[in-house]
């Protein structure tokens, strides 16, 4: 393999950067899809075309992090490709055709084809005036970080980084081939991404970079919320999400699509009046990623986020000058659902996030022994499926400095939840139910199915709460009990 850094007019060519040894294995690595990166670049050659493997596949092989996805970019046409890979792709999709792109799977690999391009933009939406390129460095220059302006060229495996990626890649650093500012302003979604790729790989966004993604914040809101949603997701599900965040924040991105988490800053938190709002968050958010079993739990994970986002407006000063939040999880609960709705989160994901930020304090009282037995009951029904990530959350939420207080609420938790494995052992808390169901509710009251039957059952539901399994004929009372008091039997 041979480096290729012939720079594209007007741009100032980076110092060539020879690959290690190691790297040249994480190229090799790339290529161990070459009996079909290969042959398909043969297809290309053969019809007098070029191939090369660009973007993201190249640096994540170059990082050890190979996926099944590959990217290429060819000087060929979408009918031409058409032609090429027609009879040797087992599947292909032409969703992306009119902005070049041919998709193409291949012995359980997804491949991309995209021919060359040099697009311009209008400045007013993301949608790009596609225009076809002439060559592989016009492609590359388009890209939008240096990180992912490299190419391996098929068959012949030639290695082209004419923008310094690779020496980016080894300095840990987020930059843009062009000026930030022309980047961005060709899609502002790019600024997002820097943030995205500072918490999963932890590399540095440049400081020409940072400065541009804080002057030109507001143009974020030319991207759509589905779009910004993607980004924002993959970001928050990063090894360090942390570093996003603050990002975010830092610059004023988080403020154009999240304003309730940059309110956060303000605030003093009720439990460690030493900390604001932001901080204590931000470590929350730290606690339940390492508390995860396997891999990113993105409802934990904005759940630990979001939790404490109804603070500024619950805010009150006592006459002896402590700081209240009261309900706050109520009004968090409330905004978290509006802002997740606005950002097109599916409805399962938006109820599951906004259940455990109202339920995040339920658990706050319990070390002085005022729960019951009925409370722990409701405790688990409310959380339901949700229970194990309640548990994770709350543990999460504790911050305090003080380690007595620390050991203390530790304990208390334990102590529940050693109460709720009691429980189960004994009762079925994981399906509390009415110890009647709905056909022995009509059978009993000589109803039809309708309003009084579901009345009824949440009446028996509450009373098992309450009091735990009820036998047959301790049910059948209490339900003709109700139904004379409602007046619905005589």
């Amino acid at each position: 393999m041979s480096d290729s850094s012939a720079p594209a007019a007007g741009t100032t060519p980076a110092a060539p950067v020879s690959l290690t040894a190691a790297q040249r294995r994480a190229v090799a690595e790339l290529l161990r899809v070459s009996p079909v990166a290969d042959e398909l670049g043969r297809r290309f050659a053969a019809a007098g075309h070029e191939l090369h493997l660009v973007g993201g596949s190249v640096r994540d092989a170059l990082l050890g992090r190979l996926g099944n996805d590959l990217d290429f970019c060819t000087d060929a046409h979408p009918d031409e490709t058409l032609r090429i890979v027609k009879g040797w792709a087992e599947a292909i999709w032409e969703t992306g055709r009119e902005f070049g792109t041919i998709g193409v799977q291949r012995d359980g690999l997804r491949l991309e084809i995209t021919t060359f391009r040099a697009e311009s933009y209008d400045r007013v939406t993301r949608n790009p005036v596609v225009r076809y390129g002439t060559n592989l460095v016009e492609d590359l220059e388009r890209r939008d970080f240096t990180i992912n302006a490299m190419a391996v060229s098929l068959p012949d495996h030639r290695f082209t980084d004419p923008y310094g990626g690779l020496a980016d890649l080894a300095g840990r650093l987020i930059r843009t081939p062009g000026t930030p500012q022309e980047s961005f302003g060709d899609d502002p979604l790019r600024m997002l991404r820097a943030a995205r790729f500072a918490a999963q790989l932890r590399f540095a966004v440049a400081p020409p970079v940072r400065a541009a993604m804080t002057a030109m914040a507001a143009d974020l809101d030319r991207i759509t919320a589905e779009r910004i949603r993607d980004e924002f997701t993959k970001l928050l599900c990063g090894v360090d999400p942390i570093t996003g965040l603050r990002l975010l924040v830092d610059t004023g991105l988080a403020e154009r699509f999240l304003p309730e988490f940059t309110g956060l800053r303000l605030e003093i938190d009720e439990h460690a009046q030493h900390k604001d709002v932001y901080e204590h968050t931000l470590i929350v958010v730290s606690n339940a990623v390492r508390l995860e079993d396997d891999g990113c739990d993105f409802v934990l994970r904005m759940a630990a986020l979001m939790h404490d986002v109804g603070k500024p407006a619950t805010k009150a000063v006592g006459p002896d000058g402590r700081v209240s939040f009261h309900h706050h999880e109520v009004v968090g609960a409330r905004l978290t659902k509006q802002r997740m709705k606005d950002l097109r989160y599916p409805k399962d994901i938006i109820g599951q996030v906004v259940a455990l930020v109202a339920l995040h304090l339920r658990f706050y009282g319990y070390g002085r022994g005022e729960w019951t037995d009925s409370a722990v009951r409701r405790y688990v029904a409310d959380a339901g499926d949700l229970l194990p990530r309640l548990h994770k959350l709350t543990r999460s939420d504790v911050t305090t400095r003080n380690r007595r207080k620390a050991r203390q609420l530790a304990e208390d938790y334990d102590a529940l939840e050693e109460r709720i494995t009691r429980l189960r052992a004994e009762e079925d808390l994981a399906r509390v139910r009415p110890d009647l169901d709905g056909n022995a509710i009509m059978e009993l009251l000589g109803v039809p199915p309708g309003p009084v039957v579901g009345r009824a059952w949440k009446h028996l539901k509450e009373l098992r709460l309450e009091r735990g399994p009820l036998s047959r004929d301790e049910a059948e009372a209490e339900l003709l009990r109700w139904a004379r008091e409602q007046g619905i039997t005589d």
